[in-house]
């Protein structure tokens, strides 16, 4: 097998790294408009932030470590590739049995954006209460040292979890589940926001919540079409499905709200259909449309109930990170074990096709391991962090508004105006 660059999926993969790089924008919409107004500048940045500093340490040591040759026991990847060193415009990273390949560098670039995407998802779970400063310095390590070992376990042909026989097409297990079990630890280290079960703390934009949605699910179709690595019918196939699980993601959840609340809402639309694309993404190359059906249909109706669960378990997760991610993580990683399709996987079969109890198996193990590791180290770090610099801001600076307190600018004219706070009822010109 001589390796030759293929003109149609490097096209394709460009396209699909654009999309995915977009899904961080979004996400900071979706989650800008999700909170107080007077906290949608930080929130927004906590997303926009993650890009250059995800971006910067990937380069220098977390893509060799998540994608290297293996370093033993598969558990993570060796530094071969510090620093990108032995990749240049010219070294192919190979996509099928056929030899056909993309620019490594292009690989790189594509599995940098889910890097970047991963580790944003955690700052829904902290909103209104964390130290910017700390954020910045937690972005980088946490992508190290939890990202970048489950990739490695999960996405590398010598990870543990890869040769088991565990199936994560496109990120349940690296992406949702690793990102919803962080949340949850961070929750816990921060504390619950000052009015928690007691203050509404509504949306203050929900056009925004709707718009941040919608460029999620249009970047979402690289996302999960784009691990496919080529421009081919399981490509199309994975493209479909996405699609699918994010519609019964928004009926499921409007169903059960509207039987539960009375009547449908803006809000329930926009996380129903988040919810089904987040259960679809391990699954969409494994499971066939109407398996999709199922997935998504499944990830809404669980979903919408789980969001309430932070209430009785008094962790506050402040975006239902915990509610979405990692439990649609889970939902969508465990259908697999029921639904898989040969003719979609090449191979393994769901119990439900004819395949036993064993793909199920395979699938929980994953979802336990990932959920203690990412849960275990990102405690741990959250925690060193919190007793080193401190990582909540004070009660004063978060009841006022963590926008002008942290970042001396405020999203809309409510008292504040300009940049400066040190204007403020001061003529111009002094």
């Amino acid at each position: 097998m001589t390796p030759h660059l293929d003109p149609a999926a490097t096209a394709w993969l460009l396209a699909a790294t654009a999309l995915v790089l977009l899904m961080t924008p979004g996400l900071a919409i979706f989650y800008g408009g999700m909170v107080r107004s007077s906290g949608v500048l930080n929130m927004l940045m906590m997303s926009f932030i993650s890009i250059p500093l995800v971006t910067v340490v990937w380069l220098l040591f977390g893509y060799s470590l998540a994608f290297g040759d293996d370093a033993g026991g598969g558990i993570i990847g060796n530094l071969g590739h510090v620093g990108l060193a032995g990749i240049d415009p010219n070294t192919l990273h190979v996509v099928d049995k056929s030899g056909a390949a993309v620019p490594e560098l292009l690989y790189v670039t594509f599995q940098l954006t889910f890097a970047i995407l991963t580790v944003a998802l955690i700052s829904g779970a902290i909103a209104d209460r964390a130290k910017f400063s700390a954020w910045m310095i937690f972005v980088p390590v946490w992508a190290l040292i939890v990202y970048a070992p489950i990739s490695h376990w999960v996405w590398t042909p010598d990870g543990w979890l890869a040769k088991l026989g565990a199936l994560d097409y496109a990120g349940g297990l690296v992406v949702e589940i690793a990102s919803g079990a962080s949340a949850l630890a961070m929750a816990l280290v921060l504390g619950p926001r000052v009015g928690f079960k007691t203050d509404a703390m509504r949306p203050h934009n929900l056009p925004f919540v709707l718009l941040g949605a919608g460029l999620l699910w249009f970047g979402w179709f690289g996302f999960n079409a784009g691990s496919a690595l080529s421009a081919n019918g399981l490509a199309a196939a994975v493209f479909l499905n996405t699609l699918v699980a994010g519609c019964l993601g928004m009926l499921g959840w409007l169903v059960v709200e509207a039987r539960r609340d009375g009547k449908p809402t803006t809000f329930g639309a926009a996380s129903g259909a988040v919810a089904g694309l987040v259960a679809i993404t391990p699954s969409c190359g494994e499971v066939n449309t109407m398996g999709a059906v199922v997935v998504g249909l499944v990830a809404g109706v669980v979903c919408s109930f789980a969001v309430s669960w932070k209430f009785k378990g008094n962790y506050d997760d402040s975006l239902d990170v915990v509610g979405v991610h990692l439990v649609g993580g889970i939902v969508g990683t465990l259908l697999v074990g029921l639904l898989c399709s040969a003719v979609m996987t090449g191979g393994p079969k769901g119990l439900f096709y004819g395949g036993g109890p064993g793909q199920l198996g395979k699938q929980a193990l994953g979802v336990v391991t990932v959920a203690a590791f990412a849960f275990g180290v990102t405690f741990l770090l959250g925690k060193v962090l919190d007793k080193v610099i401190g990582f909540r801001i004070a009660k004063e600076d978060e009841i006022g508004g963590i926008d002008f307190a942290l970042h001396a600018e405020t999203a809309y004219a409510e008292g504040v105006h300009g940049h400066a706070p040190s204007r403020i009822g001061k003529p111009l010109g002094h």
